[in-house]
């Protein structure tokens, strides 16, 4: 069986961008599936502007494509009290079989939070993760994802993870390794098509036509 990809977040709302990044690590990391799991309660982020755990969901089931191996997960909503990373990995690692290979799937920018998330170093016994890393923004002034990551990996994390340039990974003797995956950058943003919500503009371009019509029917962001 080929591995279980976890990709969690608010997706307040989902969007293309969202899709298109899980395409592309599905692809490179050859995952039999990916699952969306949208937060209830995220422990990072404000409620403010954050629509119902249950709209989120039918949105993202709304914008999955049939046959494509992408599901999508409840287990957050039904979970009582803050949505942690390491709560839903237990979970999954519980209810799948055991020879079943498992990656959490976080962005650069969650990542780098990564020590402030609880029990991130159980975390990392127990499942590998894979970055989705964004490009360097100046290259004059700018470190590369990798080096970004190194740093921010031996001073937070553990001094004990070696990087391995030609598996683009961060491996270490006793966690689980962490890999990158350079995705296509893609300019949008929830915050984004929220804000365009607000002010009447368009947001065709950067939701499916399905979730579009949901955030108008029950009159989401707004």
């Amino acid at each position: 069986m080929n591995g279980i990809g976890l990709f969690g977040g608010t997706f307040n709302p989902i969007h293309t961008g969202h899709r298109k990044v899980a395409e592309e690590v599905k692809a490179e990391f050859n995952l039999e599936k990916i699952y969306f799991i949208p937060s209830a309660i995220p422990p990072h982020k404000g409620m403010d502007d954050l629509a119902d755990a249950k709209d989120r969901f039918q949105m993202i089931m709304d914008a999955m494509p049939p046959g494509k191996g992408f599901m999508v997960s409840d287990v957050e909503i039904h979970r009582q009290g803050p949505s942690y990373a390491i709560d839903t990995v237990r979970y999954f690692k519980n209810n799948l079989p055991v020879s079943t290979p498992c990656f959490l799937i976080v962005g650069m920018d969650a990542f780098l939070e990564i020590d402030t998330w609880k029990s991130f170093q159980k975390l990392l016994d127990l499942i590998p993760l894979i970055v989705m890393t964004r490009p360097a923004q100046n290259t004059k002034q700018s470190a590369t994802p990798s080096v970004e990551l190194e740093k921010y990996i031996h001073v937070h994390v553990d001094s004990g993870y070696e990087f391995i340039p030609q598996e683009s990974c961060f491996v270490h003797p006793a966690k689980q390794s962490v890999h990158l995956s350079h995705v296509t950058p893609v300019d949008i943003s929830s915050t984004i098509i929220r804000n365009f919500i607000r002010q009447g503009v368009s947001i065709k371009s950067m939701v499916p036509e399905t979730v579009e019509k949901y955030i108008h029917k029950k009159g989401l962001y707004l």
